[in-house]
């Protein structure tokens, strides 16, 4: 491979690509060479990514707006891919979220919607992606989960319990289409300065430096650098690694004495 990170000639699904890890994901396949699909609710951070997308890359990048908790709308989502930009060979299930609480007054409706969100969508994006992969013999597959189902974390077992099931569907997916030339692969993201994360630790009173402290490379992501994670398991220098979850978040998590 003399060129394992070229994706010309191959077309992606974003969702989550309106802003922060999505939109810096669409714009690093895009420099790539692959064409994009980006997913998300709100129609205008869609369209000011899809034109910057094109602009930096002369890719095409096409924004659909879809609520992919909504089955008939990720049909539709794979289907217009397939119809406008041709085929479909690399999905990224970025979309995610949670509001925390406690578990002891956690609303059932609360932990139904964070599976949801993060893993039913997931599973039925998969779905439809994958039946065209497996009729193609190829294609990749890049969930993004997060820490919270690597270590877990109080206040969020929804959110939790849901990543680690998303991290399991990986496996799963994994082990059953690698025989069809299909890999499947998962990012567990730590404290990331996204657009959105900032603006919830701002009307949450967390300060990022406090979320840095407990991290050994002592900062808090960005979302380029976890793009550059996904973009590595979406090519083809990723080609022999599947069924894999792998950690961005600025180095593990140990308890003890400070022995510098």
């Amino acid at each position: 491979m003399d060129a394992p990170y070229d994706l010309t000639g191959r077309v992606a699904i974003v969702t989550g690509g309106g802003t922060g890890i999505g939109a810096a994901t669409a714009r690093l396949l895009a420099a790539y060479g692959a064409d994009v699909a980006i997913a998300a609710r709100t129609v205008a951070d869609l369209e000011r990514t899809a034109a910057a997308v094109r602009e930096a890359t002369g890719r095409r990048c096409l924004p659909v707006p879809t609520n992919i908790k909504d089955e008939d709308q990720v049909i539709a989502l794979v289907a217009r891919t397939v119809d406008e930009l041709g085929r479909v060979d690399i999905l990224v299930n970025n979309a995610g979220g949670t509001r925390m609480g406690p578990l002891r007054t956690l609303p059932t409706k609360g932990w139904d919607a964070s599976f949801d969100l993060n893993v039913r969508s997931a599973y039925l994006c998969s779905r439809e992606a994958g039946n065209h992969f497996l009729a193609q013999g190829s294609g990749v597959i890049v969930n993004v989960s997060s820490d919270a189902g690597v270590y877990g974390v109080k206040g969020g077992a929804h959110y939790a319990s849901a990543k680690a099931a998303l991290q399991m569907l990986t496996k799963v997916a994994a082990a059953e289409w690698g025989p069809h030339g299909v890999r499947v692969n998962c990012v567990a993201v730590g404290g990331v300065a996204s657009e959105r994360a900032s603006a919830a630790w701002e009307v949450a009173g967390i300060d990022p430096n406090d979320i840095a402290a407990g991290v050994p490379l002592g900062r808090v992501g960005r979302p380029d650098e976890v793009a550059q994670a996904i973009v590595f398991f979406a090519s083809d220098a990723a080609s022999y690694i599947t069924g894999q979850t792998l950690s961005v978040d600025g180095g593990p998590h140990i308890g003890g004495i400070d022995t510098a």
